[in-house]
């Protein structure tokens, strides 16, 4: 962004039904990954009376260090085993991989092309409502979903559990 420069999605997908939270930021670092899961996902899933409780990630600073760096220490002190992708091999985070994919063609190529955005919250923003269609508008194909909208899947697995 020419006012801002670069721009981070810092992005969570729930592997059981693709249910997606985004945090836009001008770092990686690894406050701003944690702050995508205590803003946005732990609560979402709190208020389902779910825990969460892995979380894979890729090997990028932002996620990996020494056992005092802030995102392994938010894991362990919300008993959130941290489990990492093999180097390399970005199809062991497909859902994410995908889940990039859409928003980069879905959303930001189409915003970019015509909104001129002066702040990181004003782009936000717009992510929040297009992350509200991904969500519970926009049907799923893939074999998890099969048609349904991610909260219908993950719904669906609370109504099992209840």
């Amino acid at each position: 962004m020419k006012e801002i420069g670069k721009v981070y999605l810092h992005a969570v997908v729930d592997t059981f039904g693709s249910y997606a939270f985004g945090f836009l930021h001008v770092s990686k670092q690894p406050e701003a990954a944690v702050a995508v899961l205590h803003n946005d996902v732990l609560p979402f899933y709190r208020t389902l009376d779910l825990p969460v409780k892995a979380v894979l990630t890729d090997n990028g600073r932002e996620f990996c260090g020494t056992e005092k760096h802030p995102y392994e220490l938010y894991l362990e002190l919300n008993a959130i085993e941290h489990r990492r992708t093999r180097v390399r091999t970005p199809k062991t985070n497909g859902f994410v991989e995908r889940f990039n994919g859409t928003v980069l063609e879905e959303f930001f190529r189409v915003k970019m092309r015509e909104t001129f955005y002066e702040t990181v919250e004003a782009l936000q923003a717009d992510l929040d409502a297009w992350l509200v269609h991904y969500n519970t508008e926009r049907p799923h194909l893939g074999y998890r979903n099969m048609g349904r909208r991610p909260i219908e899947t993950v719904m669906s697995f609370v109504s099992q559990e209840g």
